[in-house]
């Protein structure tokens, strides 16, 4: 059965935007069907940015503190979806609670924008077919890139012997408002996406101007990374050797004393940054949003790490109601006035080749790659190579070190789903809020969020998750 769809709320306005376009070229400004005009659509670059933030929530990078400040203020009506989130609850957007899920909208209406310039341009006029196939693959990127976020947050941890039945998101490939939306299998998906990378890779410059707009090495990242998680660690290596051969600059935290926007890059000219995506939501450092960090996450940081002193600040400074004794809170991106990166970077490739030589057995080149790293993360003075003494070692190594690098940048929840069940890495979480106990176990369906019920009421061909 087909239905109209309305997951999107900017689905007519990114089509409305083609008549816009439309009609300011009857004014001479711009020629109807021209290249240009999906050039302008594609440097409109919050359109193809947003990614989903729950995961942060449910992750074991937050901590929120019983009877706390920011724990009341969240128990307004207002915040439920943090509130879910953060208590791992089966509905996130209840269907009588007038809210939906802006996670979702956000990134299908990525999709729509990047389906407009796959399907549209082709026959646009006025460009080579070489301009043409560039503008294709930059949509491409941005098309899978959404849906390995989508993947990662709406649909079950890759496992190969699942994969072909277990459900994937809905795939909207074409740009119409009229079509079914009955979800294609995890492993469907999964092949959409490296189809639109390796397809996108040949009309891509090496590098671009700014981390907007993609690349080459943005689409060897993703790629590097879709691997990743799907457990093909061989793959995710040589990708993230293709990346790094294009870019591998790191950034040297031991060299800066504070970090704001005039001595730390912003996103679209961080050289560690493959191709800019934020999280849903904006500047996160915001009562009564402010991401704490949970106590764990800090030890393992450690006060001497660089990611600590320049990217956390205590309680007080997120808010005067807040007290130092608060903990201490997620703060880079505020400090520099901008969203924090969730996008591919630098970091990522190499801590993906650390992890392929430490489950290769590989010890000495899984600590090169951590230490290559770490080198950088810390002043002179307070620098220790880290050691391990087999490669099960060195893999928690390196996975200790992808929670130090990427707290509260949406891969740690990722990380967790794709961990839960080797037994290196299995646990049960547990919390509290508001007096409650909750707990999240190895094989527990919330490590997969539900679709919105409004979504679903309109399309009820989309299968909720258990």
């Amino acid at each position: 059965m087909k239905l109209r769809y309305h997951f999107l709320l900017l689905m007519a306005a990114a089509l409305g935007s083609c008549q816009k376009y439309v009609d300011i070229k009857t004014q001479g400004q711009l020629v109807p069907g021209d290249i240009g005009n999906y050039r302008l659509l594609l440097n409109n670059t919050s359109a193809y940015e947003t990614g989903p933030q729950i995961g942060d929530i449910s992750s074991d990078d937050v901590q929120l503190v019983d009877g706390s400040t920011q724990q009341l203020a969240l128990v307004n009506d207002s915040y439920r979806y943090w509130r879910n989130s953060y208590t791992w609850q089966p509905d996130l957007f209840p269907l009588g609670a007038n809210q939906t899920d802006n996670n979702w909208n956000a990134m299908y209406n990525t999709i729509t924008y990047s389906n407009v310039i796959v399907n549209e341009v082709p026959s646009s006029t006025g460009g080579s077919e070489a301009d043409k196939a560039a503008l294709v693959a930059e949509a491409k990127v941005h098309r899978a890139d959404t849906y390995l976020m989508l993947m990662n947050t709406y649909a079950k941890p890759y496992n190969a012997a699942t994969a072909a039945t277990d459900l994937g998101v809905p795939m909207v490939l074409v740009q119409t408002t009229v079509q079914p939306l009955n979800r294609p299998s995890v492993q469907a998906v999964y092949d959409q996406i490296i189809n639109d990378l390796k397809q996108a890779v040949p009309g891509l410059p090496n590098t671009q101007l700014f981390n907007t707009l993609p690349s080459k090495a943005s689409a060897y990242a993703e790629l590097a990374r879709c691997y990743l998680y799907m457990n093909n660690y061989g793959a995710a290596n040589a990708y993230a050797d293709s990346a790094l051969a294009l870019r591998s600059t790191l950034i040297d935290l031991g060299t800066i004393t504070a970090i704001n926007s005039n001595s730390y890059p912003i996103r679209r000219s961080d050289p560690e940054v493959l191709l800019s995506k934020v999280a849903n939501g904006g500047i996160s450092a915001f009562t009564p949003y402010a991401l704490r960090l949970s106590d764990e996450l800090l030890g393992i940081l450690g006060t001497r790490d660089q990611r600590y002193a320049l990217f956390t600040t205590d309680a007080s400074t997120i808010s005067i109601n807040y007290t130092a004794a608060g903990g201490r809170f997620f703060f880079k991106d505020r400090a520099i006035g901008e969203s924090r990166n969730i996008g591919p970077s630098v970091p990522e490739m190499m801590l993906i080749k650390a992890e392929y030589y430490a489950r290769n057995n590989d010890v000495a080149n899984a600590m090169l790659w951590v230490n290559n790293l770490r080198r950088k993360r810390f002043k002179a003075a307070d620098y220790v190579a880290l050691t391990a003494a087999s490669a099960t070692d060195a893999l928690k190594i390196v996975i200790d070190e992808r929670r130090r690098e990427f707290f509260c940048r949406m891969l740690r929840w990722w990380d967790m789903r794709r961990l839960k069940n080797e037994a290196q890495f299995q646990r049960t979480y547990t919390r509290s809020f508001g007096g409650v106990a909750y707990t999240l176990t190895p094989n527990s369906d919330r490590y997969v969020f539900s679709i919105p019920a409004y979504q679903i009421q309109l399309n009820p061909e989309i299968q909720q998750n258990p």
